[in-house]
């Protein structure tokens, strides 16, 4: 396929562009690819490299997940799970039948060590029935599906409503119920993490129990998750994926031509920002729903139909990003896989909400170890919401300063002196947390006694022009109902040159969303769309390993 103005193929058959090279675009390209029925295929991707939103970097002398991270229930009705295996990227503990009936519930697992921001160590068993309960009422929000009405908008309001009830019936001193709230409160930043949101307040309850949890434990790729999206890129023909090369409008309902292809009309016409056209009858468009919204009145002409952009706006797409630290040393057993960062004084049943600059880092859930890369040693932290997003326009020296202090204040294995304060007029006073930012890296690492990491590095989803986030959700005035009609095609009412454009990506999966196999499977079923329609007869291949 090419761009107006250069030599074009021979007409025939159907001319396809698929807008986007994450999985779900790929997904698309593989499906149809090879099909006599789409001579003329290409991906149209914006950016330098493949993957969309799985992202493997080297770094630390190993290989990090800027994005994706984990095969969310890796088991036999997972497709990502059943594509890796095929291509040999898995090892056996992944690929075992017992890592595969693992039930999860879809909760993350408790924390090895779990440390208060007064520098003490929070009790493993105070956290387990902390987690308990907490996770116990997320099950019951998962319940609201079918009800008639829920008792609330949202699932935070919900979990606050019973945790509410509960603190009536603690029968503990005062500041072991403090400690409980806190770290409940904790539970409540991890799971604004799995949502992708700022808020729970802002999660749907009646439609959040749609999200469907696959069985399995959740498992990583050794060399890099992106090693699954580089094989979907080879398996296609030489130069089907285009780099480089953002869309600025998608024309449609029209009637183009190509000098390349005399007499031959086509519905739809792609332009893109460096000026090239691009006639087809179809295009998937599989962009991320952060990109719709932001460029959602010059995306399309015509616009989409209200109803439909009404959607997208309804629809949630919060931020969740990660923070790499590498150190010389652990200052962590050997054994321990997650740290639970606890901040004392807080609660979730307070809408206390201190300026961003000030405490962006208390929205930090903790650490995940990373498997050791020889003598580097990596943690990586998870942060969600306006707090993730405000992390990203921090300089990288501002972000490993301030976590340096916070471990060191967590840990207690520091001693406050005059390196640690601000000194405004030759004499030496405390520094509060919001001053943290104003020392320098230099400075910082004249404190003794904690193994201070060497360097940083971080996702900045938010920021990422093509990407404006991290993933969806079902938000307060959306349903699930949302997502499906995202997902459809257009025209929308069939007449005429059917299917023009056609929507993929997680946005777009109603029991899926958020998740690598739920974009995969989108990808999966626009190209089927196209295949029932042109190429009826023709039997699914598997994709070229």
């Amino acid at each position: 396929m090419e761009a107006t103005g250069s030599v074009g193929e021979a007409p025939g058959g159907r001319r396809v562009l698929v807008v986007g090279g994450g999985i779900a675009g790929l997904g698309a390209a593989q499906r149809l690819c090879g099909h006599s029925a789409f001579p003329h295929l290409r991906v149209l991707e914006a950016t330098a490299r493949a993957g969309g939103r799985i992202r493997s970097e080297r770094s630390f002398g190993g290989v990090v997940e800027v994005g994706a991270h984990w095969i969310h229930g890796p088991s036999r009705g997972n497709p990502v799970f059943q594509l890796a295996a095929d291509y040999g990227l898995l090892g056996e503990k992944e690929l075992s039948e017992e890592n595969q009936l693992v039930e999860t519930g879809g909760h993350v697992g408790l924390p090895s060590v779990s440390y208060a921001s007064s520098g003490t160590r929070v009790s493993l068993q105070l956290v387990a029935e902390m987690a308990t309960l907490f996770y116990g009422l997320i099950d019951q929000t998962r319940e609201f599906l079918h009800a008639a009405e829920t008792p609330v908008p949202s699932v935070g309001e919900y979990l606050k409503k019973e945790i509410g009830q509960h603190v009536t019936g603690w029968t503990e001193d005062e500041e072991t119920r403090k400690l409980k709230l806190a770290v409940l409160n904790s539970f409540f930043n991890l799971e604004c993490c799995v949502s992708g949101t700022h808020s729970m307040d802002l999660v749907a309850l009646a439609p959040f129990g749609e999200y469907t949890v696959l069985p399995g434990l959740d498992c990583t790729f050794s060399k890099g998750y992106q090693g699954l999206t580089n094989c979907m890129v080879a398996s296609l023909p030489e130069d089907t994926v285009v780099f480089e090369k953002p869309v600025k409008t998608i024309h449609w309902n029209g009637s183009f031509q190509e000098a390349a292809f005399p007499g031959e009309t086509f519905p739809v016409s792609v332009e893109c920002e460096d000026g090239d056209r691009f006639p087809v009858h179809h295009v998937i468009v599989t962009v991320p729903l952060g990109f719709l919204k932001e460029h959602l009145d010059t995306f399309f002409d015509p616009p989409l139909p209200a109803e439909k952009a009404e959607a997208i706006r309804k629809i949630g797409f919060g931020t969740n990003n990660k923070i790499f630290l590498e150190f010389e040393e652990p200052f962590w057993e050997p054994d321990c896989q997650l740290i639970q960062l606890v901040w004392d004084d807080t609660s979730p049943l307070e809408d206390a909400a201190p300026a961003l600059q000030d405490a962006w880092f208390r929205k930090l859930i903790g650490f995940v170890v990373l498997p050791a890369f020889a003598s580097v040693h990596v943690l990586c932290g998870f942060i969600a919401g306006l707090e993730s997003e405000f992390m990203e326009t921090l300089s990288d020296e501002e972000v490993l300063l301030c976590l340096t202090q916070v471990l060191r204040r967590v840990t207690a294995s520091f001693t406050l002196n005059c390196s640690i304060f601000k000194n405004d007029t030759n004499s030496c006073r405390p520094v509060g947390e919001s001053s943290w930012l104003t020392c320098s890296v230099s400075v910082a690492q004249e404190t003794h006694g904690f193994p201070a990491p060497k360097s940083v590095l971080r996702s900045r989803w938010h920021s990422a022009p093509y990407t404006r986030g991290s993933y969806s959700y079902v938000a307060v005035g959306s349903t699930g109902g949302d997502l499906d009609l995202l997902a459809q095609p257009l025209p929308a009412d069939g007449a005429g040159a059917q299917l023009q454009i056609l929507f993929a990506g997680e946005a777009t999966h109603r029991t899926f969303y958020s998740t690598t196999h739920g974009a995969l499977l989108s990808g999966w079923r626009e190209a089927d769309r196209l295949l029932s329609l042109w190429a009826p007869q023709v039997q699914q291949p598997r994709p070229r390993l």
